[in-house]
């Protein structure tokens, strides 16, 4: 993009809100790209965060900064008497608030909002937010009327379509936030045709289809940190990886229905390493997985890895898996897909959409299918095709800005 390009002005409410919460997940992720794309740009450049309250404004002066304390876990500042008096707030959040409002040209009161942007946006700029986060009725009302537009980028519709899933509560909020976007925004970007689908559906029943394209998100080759991976884990053994939140829509349950098949085959079953934070409605699982006689034989689960480690552990692994009954998108079977390790996937049209015939696809039901395909894999070792990283034709984030930003 050029000098000539809009001011925009881009929400980075759910970015802040991850920090000091672990390795980033693949909205946070989007979000950090669009910040570092933008940077990039010679644009005017604004961002707006909500915290507790309050509004901040950020000009590309104070994002700078901002951006380099996230790209290595930060050194944040120290609290501000705001801060001090939140005690809602963790140290580090309170740290993280203070060097915000340092940061900003301009903070105010909820309520204040229109006034604050009247009084710092250029006319003419654009707001952008590709987070699922902060979709209030008082931001899409006011930038609907302050901004020349406002483009909203919307990951899945899995809440709505897959309720079952969800925490409780959470169909209903999805649902008021979809609503608002379908009043209020004039641009949508969907991350595939298959969220495209299923966001149109959704729409037309609220009333209103706002104009959308579809922008496939980039995928970048993650970058291995072998020194990060734990000396205690038996890596030297033929062991298979899945990443990702434990919760109902991963399907965890089926992977630990593969082992149970597994371990009455002949030989030795291979590790499976559970990669990821423990989220909600799973109670079942985690008490079956804390009972399991495999727990620390064969079956690890593993929280508070670095994403370097994560990375490494992915790129030893014989294949990893993920069975999902539902993705938006899908990010990790494609990052180890430019890794070079082979991905066995539930057959969901979204995989089908931008991967291709590059993973295994598996029905995502049939669990002694997925154990005899993990036992070939396992027992092949190293003779295991490894997915060669020129054969792999996967989807990049200058395709993606391309795409968008000559609109947006």
């Amino acid at each position: 993009m050029s000098a000539e390009a809009p001011p925009r002005c881009l929400d980075l409410s759910r970015l802040i809100s991850r920090v000091g919460r672990g390795p980033l997940t693949g909205v946070d992720r989007v979000e950090r790209a669009y910040l570092d794309r933008l940077l990039a740009e010679g644009a005017p450049l604004f961002a707006l965060i909500r915290l507790p309250g309050s509004y901040a404004l950020l000009s590309r002066d104070g994002l700078s900064p901002l951006a380099a304390r996230l790209a290595a876990g930060g050194k944040w500042g120290s609290t501000d008497l705001q801060g001090l008096l939140n005690r809602k707030l963790t140290p580090l959040q309170r740290r993280v608030h203070s060097d915000i409002r340092g940061l900003a040209v301009a903070t105010c009161l909820r309520a204040r909002l229109p006034a604050m942007l009247a009084r710092h946006l250029p006319e003419g700029t654009r707001y952008l937010n590709v987070g699922h986060s902060n979709l209030t009725e008082r931001v899409l009302a006011t930038m609907a009327v302050k901004a020349a537009g406002v483009t909203v980028l919307i990951h899945d519709m899995i809440p709505l379509d897959f309720p079952q899933y969800q925490r409780e509560g959470q169909p209903e909020k999805f649902e008021a936030a979809m609503r608002r976007v379908s009043r209020h925004a004039t641009q949508v970007i969907y991350n595939s045709r298959h969220t495209q689908e299923r966001s149109e559906h959704w729409f037309a029943r609220f009333g209103r289809v706002p104009a959308g394209q579809v922008a496939l998100l980039g995928v970048e080759e993650p970058v291995p940190e072998a020194a990060e991976v734990p000396t205690t884990l038996p890596t030297q053994r033929p062991f298979f990886i899945t990443t990702g939140t434990i919760e109902p829509r991963k399907n965890h349950a089926l992977l630990l229905d593969a082992w149970e098949h597994l371990a009455k085959m002949p030989g030795e079953p291979p590790l499976l390493f559970i990669v990821g934070s423990r989220g909600w409605r799973n109670e079942a699982l985690f008490k079956r997985l804390y009972s399991s006689p495999m727990k620390g034989r064969f079956i690890f689960e593993l929280q508070g890895l670095s994403d370097g480690a994560v990375v490494a552990l992915t790129r030893k692994a014989c294949a990893a898996l993920f069975p999902s009954h539902a993705e938006g998108f899908g990010l990790p079977p494609a990052e180890a897909l430019a890794l070079g390790t082979p991905a066995i996937v539930a057959d969901l049209p979204v995989y089908r959409e931008f991967l291709g015939d590059l993973p295994v696809y598996l029905g995502g039901n049939d669990s002694y299918l997925w154990a005899k395909t993990i036992q070939e894999m396992a027992t092949m070792g190293q003779a295991v095709p490894r997915v060669e990283l020129e054969q792999v034709q996967l989807p990049t984030w200058d395709a993606h800005f391309n795409r968008v930003l000559s609109v947006t």
